[in-house]
């Protein structure tokens, strides 16, 4: 039997799933202000990058938030997951060592986003600069400050 001559193997990559480009509207850096239902004044200010990773599997979310005082620094990767035709992300943070699991979706100009309890829903400005919303518990589960609060971002890049 004779052996497969690998040095005239060429290496085809794959395509990243065209719904990912659904994401492009997130690309660039934001500036974040919000506040908690119980103020009138903003409590939540900071910022966050998003960047494709090369070969555009995967987008990239880097960021810092002062929510009530606390400091959060996160590392959050998206994909996308054709069965559900959303888009699961690993959120990585200061706050406890764990893995946390999100989601997104984008459907023209809306944004959700959300995990276990709580869901995001913002809309994206006819510029597409300005992202307005609100995180609010999900039916059944009890609201809390992380879960209940309206936020503005902007993106400044």
């Amino acid at each position: 039997m004779e052996k497969e001559n690998i040095s005239t193997y060429t290496f085809q990559p794959l395509q990243p799933n065209p719904a990912l480009r659904r994401l492009d509207a997130l690309i660039g850096r934001w500036e974040l202000r919000g506040r908690t239902l119980d103020t009138a004044e903003d409590n939540i200010t900071g910022w966050v990058n998003f960047e494709w990773l090369p070969g555009g599997f995967f987008l990239q979310a880097t960021g810092e938030t002062v929510f009530m005082g606390t400091k959060i620094q996160s590392l959050e990767i998206l994909g996308y997951d054709p069965e559900t035709q959303n888009f699961p992300a690993n959120v990585y943070s200061n706050m406890d060592g764990k893995v946390v699991q999100y989601y997104w979706d984008i459907q023209g100009d809306i944004v959700t986003h959300w995990t276990e309890g709580s869901k995001y829903t913002g809309t994206l400005s006819e510029d597409g600069n300005t992202l307005s919303g609100g995180w609010r518990p999900q039916e059944g589960t009890e609201g809390s400050p992380e879960s209940t609060y309206d936020a503005v971002m902007t993106r400044i890049d």
